[in-house]
């Protein structure tokens, strides 16, 4: 799971370009090994995609079906390349895990599939793409829409803290998607950010996220 989390939060990081060496790192972060010459190939064909005059999902779609029929192994990174292509036919700076967040959801599990999710190359595919991401447009909208309330909230309850560190803790918050409970700088003590925790739990700035009574997490 942290493998897939650090691959889509590199895909996100940076522009949607795809270079050999770049994805054969993503590659190495899955597990995955290519042939250096395939992955050339894979990169040759997404330029291709990007000049093509079909809708981008459809692009995306056939991205993903193309690397499982090269490679059924390889789903996670058709997954990660669809989302990728994805965002270089709309010409966004950054990508977003649109299709990924979908896969395992009812759009690719339909009455007409007997329930059996639908893979990338499936009879139905490019239909299932286009549902999926319907649905993950309008989840990342209330997603992003609930963040920023959640950010305002942190903002306005960060003035009635006292601790030293307090205004690092409230930057990482901001920029991560969790941080550790126990979380040590060289302003603030493990001790002291467990307090500081509390206190954001109290006032309902942040929330718990990992359900444990150790190693906790916490984040908007």
């Amino acid at each position: 799971a942290g493998a897939v989390f650090g691959a889509w939060r590199q895909l996100a990081g940076q522009p949607p370009a795809a270079m050999p060496d770049r994805l054969e790192k993503i590659l190495d972060q899955l597990g995955l090994h290519w042939d250096g010459d395939a992955l050339a190939d894979l990169c040759t064909q997404i330029e291709k995609l990007v000049v093509s005059h079909r809708s981008a999902p459809f692009d995306a779609a056939a991205i993903a079906a193309e690397v499982v029929a090269m490679r059924p192994d390889s789903e996670l990174f058709a997954w990660w390349l669809a989302d990728l292509v994805l965002a270089q036919r709309l010409g966004w700076q950054r990508p977003l895990p649109l299709l990924m967040a979908q896969v395992f959801g009812p759009s690719f599990r339909t009455e007409a599939s007997g329930g059996r999710r639908i893979r990338p190359g499936d009879k139905n595919f490019e239909r299932a793409v286009c549902v999926a991401l319907v649905a993950a447009a309008a989840d990342a909208c209330r997603l992003a829409a609930e963040l920023s309330r959640r950010a305002e909230k942190l903002l306005a309850v960060a003035p009635k803290l006292r601790a030293k560190g307090a205004g690092d803790v409230i930057f990482l918050l901001l920029s991560e998607d969790a941080v550790s409970g126990s979380l040590a700088t060289k302003n603030l003590s493990r001790f002291a950010s467990r307090r500081l925790f509390e206190r954001l739990q109290q006032l309902e700035a942040v929330r718990e996220l990992s359900g444990r009574p150790t190693f906790r997490l916490f984040g908007l």
